[in-house]
């Protein structure tokens, strides 16, 4: 199937999400270009997508060498950063969507105050606590909210990767309790500003936009399989 049958299926898909839901808040696709060739991103581009995410450093660097012919394209970090990566991630992405640590931010605190850039950010959440994710915990507000007291970084939103499962109940719990994170830092911090929701992948970005996602990261049901 083609890709631009792909994404006006998503966008179907999408929009009866919105409908269904109660927040019927505005969705942004994030195409996942990781592991994908620089021609998909090209493609991805000319149908109109205007975020992509990639989670490798060096397999970005050498795509992102030809980005400049593609004005209007985020370039979104999704992938496990290592400290000793920051430097080249905030001088290389437009936003890093999966800051999981204080000691992580304040890197990219540092780094980005040292080319006088503000670096958009994403908090990601361990909703799932399963141990082999990164992120922090639910119960970690305190932490979370020094993240705020950085310099240099600008906190968008948060994001969350639903429990490894195909339970229903448990993934929606996931995603609500985001929701419901959000709403609360919102509260104590007294800002509108925390505006994302990143939450949703291709198996699951339905049920994320019932819980109120403002984006969904899809990569296999957009491109296809990889090969």
């Amino acid at each position: 199937m083609s890709f631009n049958r792909n994404l006006s299926l998503i966008k179907e898909n999408v929009d009866r999400a919105i409908k269904r839901s109660r927040y019927k808040n505005t969705v942004e696709i994030v195409a996942v270009t990781k592991t994908r060739s620089f021609q998909s991103i090209i493609t991805a581009h000319n149908f109109g997508i205007k975020s992509i995410g990639e989670n490798k450093i060096q397999e970005a660097e050498k795509k992102f060498q030809l980005l400049d012919e593609m004005p209007g394209l985020t370039k979104r970090f999704i992938g496990h950063l290592q400290t000793n990566k920051v430097k080249k991630c905030v001088h290389l992405f437009d936003s890093i969507d999966s800051v999981h640590s204080l000691k992580l931010i304040k890197k990219i605190s540092t780094e980005s105050k040292k080319i006088n850039k503000k670096t958009p950010v994403l908090l990601e959440i361990n909703t799932s606590e399963e141990k082999q994710k990164k992120g922090f915990l639910k119960n970690s507000v305190e932490e979370i909210l020094l993240c705020f007291e950085q310099e240099n970084v600008e906190i968008r939103g948060l994001m969350t990767m639903a429990p490894f499962t195909n339970d229903e109940i448990l993934i929606r719990d996931s995603f609500a309790f985001l929701r419901q994170l959000k709403t609360e830092l919102s509260q104590i911090l007294k800002t509108d500003k925390l505006k994302e929701l990143s939450m949703g992948m291709s198996n699951d970005y339905e049920i994320a936009i019932e819980e109120g996602a403002t984006q969904v990261r899809i990569g296999t049901t957009l491109f296809g399989p990889r090969t």
